[in-house]
């Protein structure tokens, strides 16, 4: 199979978000390039991992996941997301198998990750998942319900919290997306540094295909690319 388009279109990505770093005042390789494959092909997987060097890959489905992996030719050097909605009862599949979940936003999700980690000997390292335009057919926690979660993870021993996801809604111009994400910035700095009372910044994921480079001008930390990699 003939995968130029999928090395022309990461090498395209790859030189935009350094165009995108730059204009924000941000160190090269600052920002996370995470290849979001819910509709890739497991040739196409391995091709952008192997061949283009692509390590990190974000994962929405559980089954999906599972079936990737065991496809995955070289399994030691992959690091993967799981970045899609996580019902509890299958957190006990991908445990062993992510290096971070970036869809935390319940306490029920929270301790069965805690529950499922001890059990393998891990630390799991979770984002907490904002809804920042509030709108009612998505997950994640609204915004005035964020510190008092970001709080009650203390509770669990075998989750490290790390920072903060978000998924602006759906807008017409590019520039709308900018609202949300310096919203959603400015409310996790500012619980992360006066009720977590941790040191250093948390990492924030926001940004996809249609809108990353303004994320990456709001201060996001991970931008999680799907469709714009794949397009023939």
């Amino acid at each position: 199979m003939d995968f130029e388009y999928l090395r022309r279109n990461t090498e395209d990505v790859r030189r935009r978000i350094r165009e995108a770093e730059l204009r924000a005042g941000r160190g090269e390789n600052d920002v996370l390039f995470l290849a979001a494959v819910k509709y890739a092909e497991m040739d196409e997987i391995n091709y952008l991992h192997r061949v283009l060097g692509v390590k990190d890959l974000g994962e929405n489905r559980v089954q999906q996941l599972l079936a990737h992996y065991e496809g995955l030719e070289d399994k030691e050097s992959v690091r993967l997301h799981f970045i899609g909605t996580l019902q509890t009862n299958k957190v006990k599949y991908i445990i062993d198998k992510v290096c971070m979940i970036h869809s935390l936003d319940s306490l029920k999700l929270a301790a069965e990750i805690d529950k499922q980690a001890k059990k393998h000997g891990v630390v799991m390292d979770v984002l907490v998942e904002i809804n920042s335009g509030e709108e009612e057919n998505k997950s994640g926690l609204l915004p005035s319900e964020v510190e008092a979660f970001c709080v009650s993870l203390g509770q669990f021993s075998n989750i490290r919290h790390r920072g903060f996801m978000t998924m602006a809604p759906k807008c017409e111009k590019k520039e709308d997306y900018i609202k949300y994400f310096q919203q959603t910035y400015a409310q996790v700095l500012d619980i992360w540094t006066k009720k977590l009372h941790n040191i250093g910044r948390p990492l924030i994921s926001m940004g996809m295909s249609e809108s990353f480079e303004e994320a990456i001008g709001c201060g996001s930390d991970i931008v999680r690319i799907g469709r714009s990699l794949f397009v023939k």
